[in-house]
């Protein structure tokens, strides 16, 4: 039971990290500063960043040790979340991008 587990958790961390790729990949060509950075092939971490604004930072680490989501203002740190609650912040994110996306396709 335990290595079943142990791979399913392994999978949904890569499965997280592709995600994170991608949005990347769409907040980039929204004009926003991004950026995705993996640790080896294996995909079992990343980081991800990106500004929303002038000062305004997303951080949104995940490995096999934890999920992380930090939001910061001028450097100083306004939210830090982790495990369900910083995924469904990631969520909002892209949801966010999301309906920003079909709002231009619409004009």
């Amino acid at each position: 039971m335990f290595i079943r587990l142990a791979q399913q958790h392994q999978q949904f961390v890569q499965d997280l990290v592709i995600n994170l790729q991608a949005l990347t990949i769409i907040l980039e060509r929204r004009g926003y500063t991004a950026s995705c950075y993996t640790c080896g092939e294996q995909m079992n971490s990343a980081s991800f960043m990106v500004s929303l604004k002038e000062k305004h930072l997303i951080r949104f680490l995940v490995s096999d040790y934890g999920i992380t989501w930090m939001e910061l203002w001028d450097d100083r740190e306004l939210m830090k979340l982790e495990g369900a609650e910083a995924i469904n912040q990631l969520q909002e994110l892209a949801n966010i991008v999301k309906h920003s996306t079909a709002i231009q396709l619409t004009k």
